[in-house]
């Protein structure tokens, strides 16, 4: 690739996330490198046993957690941060031919890291880095400088009828 596009996976919807590992396995089988770093999980989702399918794809989770229904704590602040700084680095040196940033909106709609830091990090990645952002409440100011933005509408959902998270299809 001669010039990577930034692309944004946003919205109330379900599959940003899965749109994203989509994303990353088709470019992995056509020979790309990978690296997918998720800002706020540090469970062991399904999507994350894809390393021992593809040798292509690297997954670090970089997060503490779901602290989505009590405040973030400092701990969390500081996780984000190392996070960001560890994916900028990587975003500017050019190792993988595609980044992603699994719920770095979250990370940022929270207030763990601001969105000049995540700008500067996109705007100075390598010039062949594809660069993919996902998460709920997406930032005007990162939408604006994106090549792709599709936001995720839920029209209707099970979880409102009581079903949980199933193995396998919602995680």
């Amino acid at each position: 690739m001669e010039k990577g596009y930034v692309h944004i996976y946003t919205g109330d919807g379900k599959g940003k996330s899965t749109a994203a590992f989509g994303l990353a396995i088709r470019a992995a089988l056509s020979g790309k490198s990978v690296y997918i770093g998720q800002f706020v999980k540090d469970m062991k989702y399904n999507e994350t046993r894809i390393t021992e399918f593809l040798d292509n794809i690297t997954v670090e989770q970089l997060g503490q957690g779901c602290f989505i229904y009590n405040p973030p704590e400092t701990s969390d602040k500081v996780a984000a941060q190392k996070a960001l700084e560890k994916c900028a680095n990587l975003l500017k040196t050019g190792v993988y031919d595609v980044i992603i940033l699994d719920e770095i909106h979250i990370a940022l709609h929270y207030k763990l890291i601001d969105v000049e830091s995540v700008i500067k990090a996109i705007t100075e990645r390598a010039p062949h880095v594809e660069v993919v952002l996902t998460g709920r409440y997406a930032p005007n100011e990162i939408i604006e400088i994106a090549d792709l933005v599709t936001e995720m509408i839920e029209v209707k959902h099970y979880y409102k009828q009581g079903v949980i998270s199933r193995d396998g299809i919602d995680h």
